[in-house]
């Protein structure tokens, strides 16, 4: 995998630079102060590819408390509020599109 600034990144919009925590999966958002975060609301959000490589730059120096960090597209909404920008960041902010059979199961 090319080192992040050798990517040629294309930005078209907000993105947000997301990932999984390492110890248990959870989706994780990088802040403007250079943490994680599983609410997409504390994401940094940027519209330029030089920002958008920083961002990621700073996520793959601390590969130790998220792994697999990649540029995604966001939506700011009217009230200002971030949001998932594509279907696949949607799956992974609010979970499955469908109900799973062991939740129409009868309680025991």
């Amino acid at each position: 995998m090319a080192a992040p600034q050798q990517q040629k990144l294309k930005v078209n919009g907000p993105v947000a630079v997301t990932a999984n925590r390492l110890a248990d999966g959870a989706v994780v958002w990088r802040t403007a102060a250079g943490g994680w975060s599983t609410a997409l609301g504390d994401a940094a959000v940027v519209t330029t590819a030089p920002e958008a490589i920083a961002l990621l730059e700073g996520a793959h120096k601390r590969d130790t408390d998220a792994v697999g960090a990649y540029v995604a597209p966001v939506i700011l909404g009217d009230n200002g509020a971030v949001l998932p920008g594509n279907l696949r960041e949607r799956i992974r902010v609010n979970g499955v599109t469908f109900e799973l059979p062991a939740s129409t199961l009868p309680a025991a």
